[in-house]
């Protein structure tokens, strides 16, 4: 989806209606706006439910101040125009009150931004803009001046966040990824001791090696392949509501009875892709006109190296990445059906998914079908789509009930015994 062919109102609607249905903002808080080619600013309208928006109630402030539409604009207009004044390279402007990012603006800090590479990459920086009062002048003045020295992310003082991009679903992605970290140092904190990236350490995932790959034209679509672009669908625009990884990041990947896979493609909003947006690749060749995910590569080692493997999924749920940005161990002995689906978790070092991908593809087997790659992400493997599905969510809400248990007491994990016990019930190997 281009949203450069959308309107402006239609756009606003959009994505504030996807910001509240995630949780972001409540029905009376945040406010976007988009200036167009005429200087027209759109913005969302004051005292309107943010669940219930229509393009009806969008409106336009002319370049000479005068408003056209059937409601007020928002209150904090003065400094969305602010932030376009001082910087004529931004065209949308994103204001939330996600919980997670008041919890860092009441407590006047910024969230980490180096606990995964595509935080740092996304959101390359963030300033604080002091406190003033909601809808002022004195407000736009100081985001303005968290604006005015080229950093694109306030995090205003007991309030909120203010995000300015050159478009709005560069805005979006910004305010996900940053409301994401510090969902991630929250939990994190509450396992153990965090270990973040050194500096310049996110570089090391700016491979390019899915944009030099040769083309090759398909010459027909099975029905397998045509089945399993739709089931990929389902399951990522399903992944995305679960939140099991953002907009652009998380890559899900199904081998074909030919040897050829499916992959998602790079930098594609994943709430909107649909099934022609997916990727073939084909003896090292991708679909001609299109570019894979930066992963391509790790994806087709790890189906080298395992015949068993039908489906690759490497995603960000954020209670799983915890564990990957702490020194803590990932234990699934919690209820039996963690274990049969997970078994044990290999937790692998950041450097080898972009230093020595052989290595990585090596760790999985039929015992070991998931691992936590170091500050970076969760891949699990499966038999097929549905069973790398199922693992992943099992992944996500084992780790959500280890973190919940350490506010209640000691976790007590299945013995060896048990353990054995299981194996032998459900022919594990």
């Amino acid at each position: 989806m281009n949203i450069q062919y959308i309107h402006p109102a239609d756009q606003l609607v959009m994505f504030m209606q996807r910001i509240y249905d995630k949780g972001m903002t409540t029905m009376s808080g945040g406010n976007l706006s988009i200036r167009d080619s005429d200087g027209n600013v759109w913005i969302t309208p004051a005292g309107i439910d943010k669940g219930t928006l229509s393009r009806k109630d969008i409106i336009c402030v002319h370049p000479d101040g005068t408003c056209e539409g059937a409601h007020k604009p928002s209150s904090e207009l003065p400094f969305h125009l602010s932030v376009y004044k001082m910087r004529p390279d931004l065209n949308a402007v994103l204001h939330a009150h996600p919980h997670e990012l008041v919890a860092f603006s009441i407590v006047r800090q910024i969230p980490n931004l180096d606990l995964i590479p595509t935080v740092r990459r996304i959101c390359s920086d963030v300033k604080i803009a002091t406190y003033a009062v909601p809808g002022s002048n004195e407000l736009g003045a100081e985001i303005g001046k968290v604006f005015e020295h080229n950093c694109d992310i306030a995090l205003l003082e007991n309030h909120g966040v203010c995000v300015g991009a050159p478009d709005m679903f560069t805005a979006f992605q910004r305010f996900e990824t940053l409301n994401y970290t510090a969902s991630l140092e929250v939990l994190a904190g509450k396992l153990g001791k965090i270990r973040s990236l050194p500096e310049n350490a996110y570089r090391l995932s700016e491979t390019t090696f899915h944009t030099k790959m040769d083309d090759f034209i398909p010459n027909t679509h099975t029905s397998e392949e045509l089945a399993a672009r739709r089931d990929m669908i389902t399951l990522i625009h399903r992944s995305y509501r679960m939140r099991l990884f953002t907009a652009t990041h998380g890559t899900y990947s199904v081998r074909l009875s030919d040897g050829s896979f499916l992959i998602t493609p790079f930098n594609y909003d994943r709430a909107y892709l649909e099934e022609d947006d997916l990727v073939r690749v084909k003896s090292g060749m991708k679909e001609l006109g299109k570019t894979p995910s930066r992963a391509v590569q790790l994806h087709q080692k790890i189906y080298d190296a395992n015949p068993h493997v039908h489906a690759v999924l490497l995603a960000h749920p954020v209670h799983a990445m915890a564990f990957a940005v702490t020194d803590t161990k990932f234990d699934a002995r919690t209820i039996p059906e963690s274990y049969i689906l997970l078994r044990d978790v290999k937790k692998l070092p950041y450097e080898e998914i972009y230093t020595n991908q052989d290595k990585i593809a090596s760790a999985f087997d039929p015992s070991h079908p998931a691992a936590i790659i170091e500050n970076d992400c969760v891949i699990v493997t499966g038999g097929s789509l549905l069973q790398a599905f199922d693992r992943l969510e099992v992944m996500e809400s084992t780790a959500n009930s280890i973190i919940n248990a350490k506010d209640i007491g000691n976790i007590v994990h299945i013995s060896d015994k048990e353990i054995d016990e299981i194996k032998i019930a459900f022919n594990l190997n």
